[in-house]
């Protein structure tokens, strides 16, 4: 079984950094540091959101933002329909138990006609 390797963020800050200079290729780097070149263009993508002590770029710290957002309206939609439901449930019981919101007739209020 193979342990896993951790590297430090100045390593993979330094790797970063020779990538985007230009000095050494994708390639080169990862046979060099013995990498595999999806985790190389990881942490490129950490280096662009400032993750290894280094300032984010304006792109990185974007995405970042991007992200909480979707999160937020995620967890928000799911909370609007959680509510939904339940003052469907409500309503739905309340008509159950003879009780209307209205207080009148609900079937004619349906049908949209008069009572009268």
């Amino acid at each position: 079984m193979r342990n896993q390797r951790t590297f430090s963020q100045e390593f993979k800050r330094q790797v970063v950094e020779e990538l985007l200079s230009g000095e050494s290729s994708p390639a080169r780097l990862c046979r060099r540091h013995n990498i595999s070149s999806s985790l190389l263009y990881h942490w490129k993508k950490q280096y662009g959101r400032g993750k290894f002590n280094n300032e984010p770029t304006a792109e990185g710290a974007l995405k970042d933002r991007i992200e909480k957002l979707e999160r937020l309206v995620g967890r928000l939609t799911l909370e609007n329909e959680f509510l939904k439901k339940g003052l469907q449930n409500s309503l739905s019981q309340s008509e159950r138990n003879g009780r209307s919101s209205t207080g009148g007739d609900t079937s004619s209020a349906v049908s949209g006609k008069d009572a009268a």
